[in-house]
């Protein structure tokens, strides 16, 4: 387990736990659900249009949740696919009455605005600020460097450079 991620995570909330994950560059997703308390798998049967879902669980009595990530995606999808699942069970667990799930375009049934707020928590898991800041001012400024150092796509390199107003383009 990180270093910067103690084991005991029973007195800690859920984004005091994910933001334990947060000191290095890729972050460590897998670790960090099942920090959580989420279990992952890669599914061949989700729909091509489907990236992901997360589903409650509660045949155990644990309120237990299980993450699905569609295996005919790429590896830099399915990893945006699991944080944004992330994002939702730190964000909108309440709203999660049994299963959650996003199509390609990241749209559910929770609506535009929560789809923004998991996107978002997403890129920064993904990318956290001070990670992203601090490689871009020691000189990394190739948009292919940085996303192998933090293994996300290009184009969500671009995105987030963009929220953090490194680049002459604001989003």
């Amino acid at each position: 387990m990180n270093a910067a991620a103690p084991s005991d995570h029973r007195y800690r909330s859920p984004m005091e736990v994910a933001s334990s994950f947060l000191g290095q560059a890729p972050v460590r997703l897998e670790d960090m659900a099942d920090a959580l308390g989420l279990t992952v798998g890669i599914n061949a049967f989700l729909a091509p249009d489907i990236s992901g879902q997360i589903v409650r669980d509660r045949r155990s009595g644990e309120n237990r949740y299980h993450i699905d990530l569609n295996a005919h995606d790429s590896a830099a999808r399915r990893r945006f696919t699991l944080a944004h699942e992330i994002s939702h069970f730190l964000l909108h667990r309440e709203f999660l009455d049994g299963s959650l799930t996003d199509d390609r375009m990241y749209r559910s049934r929770l609506g535009d605005v929560m789809e923004r707020q998991a996107n978002r928590l997403a890129a920064q898991l993904l990318m956290p600020a001070n990670l992203v800041r601090v490689a871009w001012n020691a000189g990394a400024h190739d948009i292919g460097e940085l996303a192998k150092a933090f293994d996300v796509s290009e184009r969500a390199v671009e995105i987030r450079l963009r929220e953090l107003e490194l680049t002459h383009e604001h989003a």
